[in-house]
């Protein structure tokens, strides 16, 4: 099992090391300041008032982001990755296109200044996984200490995530315009709306005896208000890690996994929420409980250490070699509330049973999909916020 295991964490650094060595840098990337020059200058939408006050980048005209506004709604972000691994990227989205108005004031731009509109579309992605990378490291540190990480898992997802987190950056950044990415962002709500909905059902519960069994048993661990290191020692045991098979045991209930199967399914979804610049949890949670198998009280911490490893080879791709930028006023502060969120839900979401888990995110894709879905393919939104 140790040799597995290091083999997986060799093939890991050697992907970080050799997709860093053979990306290069895109001089023809346009900075904020060439884009600032090109747009147009006047009081109209898609112009640059250069007397008017400087908000987001410090943009002439620009929304002006409350800090505490920012640090609020990053709370909120931190509470609802930590609580289940995913949909903090796409609440951190809401955030700043929607709450901060970035969305429609970069949408002003797009056919008098496309340049500008690509910058701030790069900068609210890479925004983004700001916020869900410190989440994804503080719940990963969190939820081994309570023994409901299933570290393999993570780090064989996470081998396949590094090429598909390097790649899109690549290939999109600053060619793709923020109708687009508000479109394909609501679609790919929809489809893990549609995973978590039917994980709810009583054939998708009936179909995962072992995590239901699982899930009970830590439950009832709860209800009987056992301590932190009593219930750490019933959580993750791993009984072998190959290649092709692992094994381990959570609450007594054996589980395994096929760790090459999970490195190609980190290949796809960290592709996946790179271009979409989201953290990824939004496909990591419906792989884990309907591929893998596992309860939702192992999701979470396994898929933070997953899009962890994602938003940091994704986040160095499009400040480092693509030159995105963003505002560290507001990224400062939206990292102080993600600390908070992400230290209250590892302690909060044992106490909400796990079918509820899933019922509450179904509500919320429902409604972020069809938001963007109608934004980006119709140009208005059919749900408040208009």
């Amino acid at each position: 099992m140790k040799k597995a295991v290091w083999f997986f964490a060799f093939l890991m650094i050697f992907s970080v090391v050799s997709t860093t060595l053979v990306a290069v840098h895109d001089a023809s990337a346009v900075t904020l300041e060439e884009a600032l020059a090109q747009a147009p200058q006047g009081t109209e939408k898609g112009q640059i008032d250069p007397n008017a006050p400087k908000g987001y980048l410090g943009i002439p005209g620009a929304p002006q982001i409350n800090l505490i506004y920012g640090l609020l709604w990053a709370i909120w972000v931190g509470w609802i990755f930590s609580t289940v691994g995913a949909f903090g990227g796409i609440m951190a989205g809401v955030g700043h296109l929607t709450v901060f108005g970035l969305g429609d004031y970069a949408k002003t731009f797009k056919k008098t200044a496309p340049a500008l509109n690509k910058v701030i579309t790069d900068s609210i992605r890479v925004s983004n996984q700001w916020l869900v990378g410190l989440s994804a490291a503080i719940s990963s540190l969190n939820y081994y200490r309570m023994g409901r990480l299933v570290a393999p898992l993570g780090i064989a997802l996470a081998v396949g995530s590094i090429l598909g987190s390097t790649l899109v950056p690549i290939l999109t950044a600053g060619k793709i315009k923020l109708s687009q990415y508000q479109g394909y962002f609501g679609l790919a709500v929809f489809i893990i709306g549609g995973f978590l909905f039917y994980e709810t059902t009583p054939a998708g519960q009936n179909r995962k005896k072992e995590a239901k069994a699982a899930a009970q048993a830590f439950e009832k661990s709860i209800k009987e208000k056992k301590s932190a290191d009593e219930i750490a020692a019933q959580g993750v045991k791993m009984l072998e890690f190959g290649l092709t098979q692992a094994r381990f045991t959570f609450f007594g209930v054996e589980f395994k996994f096929n760790p090459a199967v999970a490195a190609f399914g980190g290949f796809f979804i960290a592709s996946m929420a790179s271009f979409l610049g989201i953290g990824g949890g939004f496909l990591v949670v419906p792989f884990l409980t309907s591929v893998v198998g596992l309860p939702m009280y192992l999701v979470a911490g396994t898929s933070a250490l997953t899009v962890f490893v994602g938003m940091v080879v994704s986040i160095f791709s499009y400040m480092v070699l693509k030159g995105a930028v963003v505002q560290w006023s507001l990224i400062g502060m939206e990292l102080i509330g993600i600390f908070i969120g992400s230290m209250i839900g590892p302690r909060t979401s044992k106490y909400i049973p796990d079918v509820w888990l899933k019922r509450l995110f179904v509500v919320l894709a429902i409604y972020v999909g069809l938001r963007y879905v109608s934004k980006g393919f119709f140009g208005t939104s059919w749900v408040p916020p208009y």
